[in-house]
C-alpha cells in the first residue's frame, strides 16, 4: 500500500484531534507530527519532508500562506479552515483542496483520491527519461534558470543534494545523484564515480591518472576523476 507522508499544520488541539480520528480510517497515511504554529510547522517540514500537509489557513502569527511562500521545497497542500472566504486564495498555492472545518469524511476521502493521483503522475514523471533536448526549471534562491539537459556538464554529490554545472552557473538540487542519473540519456552522460556524473560531449582532455584511473578536464576548470573500475567502463563504451 502507498503510504502519504503527512503533518498537520493546526493551531486549534480540538479540531488536531477530530483531523487525526478520521485520518485512523485511511492506512495509507502515515502521520509524521503536529504543528501549532508556522515556525514550527517549517521546521518540521524541512526535517521531515512530508509528502502531504494538512494547513490551517488562520494561525498564530505567521499564517498558512505566509509559511508555504517560506518553503523552497512545497509539499502538497490541503488547506482546513473554518472559513470559506479563502478558497480562491487557496489555489493561487497549488493547494490540491479545501476543507471546511468541521471537515466531513466524505469530503476528505475526496481530497486523499487527488493527493494520491498527484503522487501517481509524479512517480510516472519521476520513471520518464530525459531527452538530451529537454529543458528543466532550476531555481536557487533568488536564482532561476530553463536549462537544456545537453547545456549540464556536471553533475556532483553535495551532502544529500546533487551540485549542478552548466554554463557558467552552478546550482543545488534537492535530489540524489542516483536519482538524477536514472532520468539521464546514457549515450551523454557517465558516471565517473560514486559522486559524480559528467556529459562527455563536454570532455576537452582525458590523461591516464594513478592506479589505472583517468582525469578529465571539463569546462571552467573542473577536473573529474574517473575511478578504475568506471574507467574500463568508459573505454569499453566509448572506444572503437
Amino acid at each position: 500500500m502507498m503510504k502519504i507522508k503527512a503533518i498537520i499544520v493546526e493551531d486549534s488541539r480540538l479540531a488536531r484531534n477530530e483531523l487525526k480520528e478520521l485520518l485512523e480510517a485511511h492506512q495509507e497515511i502515515e502521520l509524521l507530527a503536529e504543528a501549532e504554529n508556522a515556525d514550527v510547522a517549517e521546521q518540521l517540514i524541512k526535517e521531515l519532508k512530508p509528502d502531504l500537509i494538512f494547513l490551517d489557513i488562520q494561525l498564530p502569527g505567521r499564517d498558512g500562506f505566509q509559511l508555504l511562500e517560506m518553503l523552497d521545497d512545497v509539499p502538497m497542500v490541503v488547506f482546513t479552515t473554518a472559513f470559506d472566504e479563502f478558497a480562491i486564495k487557496s489555489f493561487e498555492y497549488n493547494a490540491l483542496d479545501y476543507l471546511l472545518k468541521p471537515i466531513n469524511p466524505k469530503r476528505l476521502n475526496q481530497a486523499l483520491e487527488k493527493v494520491i493521483d498527484k503522487l501517481n503522475e509524479q512517480a510516472e514523471k519521476r520513471e520518464k527519461k530525459l531527452d538530451f533536448d529537454d529543458q528543466i526549471f532550476i531555481k536557487e534562491g533568488e536564482k532561476c534558470w530553463m536549462v537544456r539537459i545537453s547545456e549540464i556538464y556536471l553533475f556532483e554529490v553535495e551532502g544529500n543534494y546533487t551540485k549542478v554545472f552548466f554554463r557558467n552557473e552552478k546550482a543545488t538540487l534537492s535530489k540524489s545523484l542516483n536519482l538524477i542519473e536514472k532520468k539521464l540519456p546514457p549515450e551523454k552522460y557517465f558516471r565517473a564515480n560514486r559522486n559524480t556524473i559528467i556529459n562527455v560531449s563536454f570532455i576537452q582532455n582525458i590523461e591516464p591518472w594513478f592506479s589505472g584511473n583517468l582525469m578529465v578536464k571539463l569546462p571552467n576548470n573542473n577536473d573529474v576523476e574517473i575511478s578504475r573500475r568506471q574507467a574500463v567502463i568508459f573505454k569499453e563504451t566509448f572506444g572503437i
